[in-house]
C-alpha cells in the first residue's frame, strides 16, 4: 500500500506544478500587457501629454511600466520555482505575490482617499490644466526653439481630430496667428484634410470643431489608460490569490514528500 501512497503524492505534486505553471503563464502575460500599455503610452503619447505641464498624467505611464516589470519578473521566478521544485524559491515567490497584493490594496485605498479629498477641487484642477494647454498652444506654437511643442500640437490635433485647447477660436489669440502674414486662422493640422494653407478657412466643413476641444479628447484618453490599469490590476489581484493558494499547496506537498 505504501507505493500507491507515494504515487498519489507524486500525482498531486505534478498536478499542482501544472496548475501553478499555467497560473504563472497567465500572470506573466498580464504583466506583459501592463508593460506594453505603459511603453506604448510613453513612446507614442508622451509628446502631447507633456503639453499639459503636469507630471500627474505622465506618471501613470511610469506606474504601468514599473508594475509590468515587477509582475513579469515575479512570473519568471514563479516558473523557475515551480519547474525546479525549489522550496526556498517558492517561499520567495509567495512573499513577492503577497507584497504585490498588499501594494495593490494600499494603492487602491490611497487613490480612493485622494479622490475623496480632491473632489471639491477637481473642477479647479481640470480648469488649471485646460488653461495650461491653452497658453502653451497660443504662446509656443511655431515659436523659435519650440519645435517639439509645434510637433506635439500638430500630432494632437490630427490624431484626436480636434482644434484648439477648448475650441478652434482659441487660435485667434495665438502669437503665431497674430504675427504671421500667412492669413491662416488656424494651423493646417486643424484641417480634416491637411494641406498647405488649408488653415485659411475655419469653416466646420474644413476644420475640426469639437465641443470641448483637444483637452477633452486628451482627458478621455488619459482616463482610458487609468481604466485599463484598474481593470488589469483587479485581474492580477484575483490571479494572485489563486497563485498564493497553489503555491502554498505545492510547498506543503513538497515538504511532505521529503519525509
Amino acid at each position: 500500500m505504501e507505493p500507491r501512497r507515494e504515487t498519489n503524492k507524486t500525482c498531486g505534486v505534478i498536478c499542482l506544478k501544472y496548475l501553478l505553471f499555467i497560473f504563472n503563464i497567465l500572470f506573466w502575460l498580464a504583466g506583459g500587457a501592463v508593460l506594453a500599455v505603459g511603453v506604448w503610452t510613453l513612446v507614442e503619447k508622451s509628446d502631447y501629454i507633456s503639453l499639459l505641464n503636469s507630471s500627474v498624467y505622465s506618471a501613470s505611464a511610469y506606474v504601468l511600466i514599473a508594475a509590468g516589470l515587477i509582475v513579469v519578473a515575479t512570473g519568471v521566478i514563479g516558473c523557475c520555482a515551480t519547474l525546479k521544485e525549489m522550496k526556498s524559491l517558492l517561499i520567495v515567490y509567495l512573499i513577492l505575490l503577497l507584497c504585490i497584493f498588499l501594494l495593490e490594496i494600499i494603492a487602491g485605498v490611497l487613490a480612493y482617499i485622494q479622490y475623496k479629498e480632491c473632489f471639491p477641487f477637481c473642477y479647479q484642477l481640470n480648469e488649471e490644466l485646460r488653461q495650461n494647454l491653452k497658453v502653451t498652444m497660443q504662446q509656443k506654437y511655431h515659436q523659435p526653439g519650440e519645435e517639439s511643442v509645434t510637433h506635439a500640437v500638430d500630432k494632437l490635433q490630427q490624431e484626436f481630430k480636434c482644434c484648439g485647447s477648448n475650441h478652434s477660436s482659441d487660435w485667434t489669440e495665438s502669437v503665431w496667428i497674430q504675427a504671421a502674414d500667412h492669413a491662416r486662422l488656424v494651423p493646417d493640422s486643424c484641417c480634416k484634410t491637411p494641406s498647405e494653407l488649408c488653415g485659411q478657412r475655419d469653416h466646420p466643413s474644413n476644420i475640426y470643431k469639437v465641443e470641448g476641444g483637444c483637452i477633452m479628447k486628451l482627458e478621455h484618453f488619459i482616463l482610458s489608460q487609468l481604466y485599463i490599469l484598474g481593470a488589469v490590476g483587479i485581474g492580477i489581484a484575483f490571479l494572485q490569490l489563486v497563485g498564493m493558494m497553489f503555491t502554498c499547496c505545492l510547498y506543503r506537498s513538497l515538504k511532505e514528500d521529503t519525509y
